[in-house]
């Protein structure tokens, strides 16, 4: 292992595999450092159409094309009353071959893209804990791994945090901001055989909502006749009082009769699963030497899918700031992180239709006052988040409330970053931890 690449990178997600890619694609020495061995289990199924112009940039399509994951045209909504909206179709909205995208299985994803990075001159280790990262004065300079010898340090120009929710960064500076509005979390688990639509509508991504609005369930076909079907719910409701996580989410499927109903003769092919307390995000997108991204920057929720996505884009948007600095021999944190405002305003976007959702949000209403804007509508939910264009929405979304309603509460909104800290109530604490 060379003593010095250009860039370390810590993890080999998709966030990891984006940048280490693009970064070697520009003949930069990248070194990339995956604590676990692939393919390994990860949540997060669905793409969104908007990842296809990072996964062209990065070589991936043809790979994806040839491969088994199911294709996704459209979203739906399913209302508490079991009521269907008409389906979001991507291609009507925008007809260009990017508007066909996947449903994957992460394990499988995941590893085609780190592959994908090795394809590209990335030296990329599985296996290996990134302990630390190393810093002169206020500048990273580097990390340091355990090995099965040892600890090693390996210096670099930039360092890449891509370590996922464990967030090596954000807990070693204290980061992390808990989403003062969002605290969801999630149980799931995986069936063989049940119900799936024919057509351009067997990929569609499924959100249901619970009759009494509590939270709801994805409903995510994979290949092979699987499904990966979860459901979501604020942390209390899920977590405090209940029994196993087995019980919980058998229950929520008696009270949903349109799960019920798909999963009626399916079999149940793996254990359950669980994740909780996952909204968050860093104060902070760059220091001098050292960049975040993906969720090791931020998690929204997995409503609309987006997690992939801001993991691509993240990627993608730090690799072209450190090209151009270390070009111009500029490694500070505002060369690395000038394309963090940017991106917030978009997470922001995306978090504002999340919260709209959870606070009673109608598609099929908004569609029927002002259907001129399903276009919009569709342009969120396919990913295209990075506009003000789509910002045109959030008028006649609010002339629809009831009388007292506000508009949910903005976050960060493309401010400093500072005024996080403040909106959240100061919600910063030690080492991540929540009260």
């Amino acid at each position: 292992m060379p003593s010095q690449p250009d860039v370390v990178v810590i993890g080999g997600g998709p966030a990891g595999s984006t940048a280490s890619t693009l970064l070697a694609q520009q003949g930069l020495s990248v070194q990339l450092y995956e604590r676990e061995r692939f393919p390994r289990f990860h949540i997060g199924e669905s793409l969104i159409p908007e990842t296809y112009w990072v996964l062209e940039r990065l070589g991936m399509l043809d790979q994806l094309r040839a491969s088994s994951f199911v294709h996704k045209h459209s979203v739906q909504f399913i209302s508490a009353n079991g009521k269907l909206s008409a389906p979001f179709y991507f291609w009507d909205n925008k007809p260009h071959e990017c508007s066909q995208t996947w449903q994957v299985v992460r394990s499988e994803f995941d590893h085609m893209m780190l592959n994908n990075a090795r394809k590209h001159g990335v030296q990329a280790h599985e296996g290996v804990q990134v302990v630390d990262v190393l810093f002169d004065g206020d500048r990273a300079t580097g990390i340091r791994i355990r090995t099965t010898d040892g600890t090693q340090d390996i210096h670099a120009k930039v360092v890449v945090d891509a370590s996922g929710q464990s967030g090596l960064l954000q807990h070693k500076k204290k980061l992390r901001v808990w989403d003062p509005t969002l605290n969801k979390g999630a149980i799931w688990t995986y069936w063989h055989g049940a119900y799936r639509d024919t057509g351009r509508n067997e990929g569609a991504t499924l959100v249901i909502q619970t009759p009494d609005r509590q939270g709801w369930f994805w409903y995510i076909p994979l290949h092979d006749n699987r499904l990966s079907i979860g459901i979501v719910g604020p942390f209390d409701y899920l977590f405090k009082g209940r029994e196993s996580h087995e019980k919980t989410y058998h229950e929520e499927v008696e009270r949903c009769p349109a799960v019920q109903e798909r999963i009626a003769a399916a079999t149940r092919i793996t254990g359950y699963f669980a994740t909780r307390d996952y909204s968050y995000r860093s104060t902070e997108v760059a220091g001098n030497g050292w960049v975040l991204i993906g969720d090791a920057f931020a998690f929204l929720d997995p409503l609309y899918s987006s997690g992939v996505l801001l993991a691509l884009k993240s990627g993608e948007l730090a690799a072209d700031a450190i090209v151009e600095g270390l070009k111009n021999n500029d490694v500070s944190a505002a060369q690395l992180g000038k394309w963090g405002p940017g991106f917030n305003q978009g997470v922001d976007r995306m978090r504002r239709l999340v919260c709209e959702y959870y606070d009673g949000f109608s598609f099929g209403q908004l569609m029927r006052t002002n259907p001129e804007l399903r276009g919009t509508v569709t342009d969120l939910l396919i990913g295209d988040l990075f506009t003000e264009k789509v910002d045109r929405v959030w008028k006649p979304l609010e002339a629809l409330y009831p009388d007292g309603k506000t508009a949910p509460p903005q976050w960060f909104s493309g401010t400093p970053m500072e005024q996080a800290v403040n909106k959240s109530n100061e919600l910063i604490l030690p080492d991540g931890a929540r009260p």
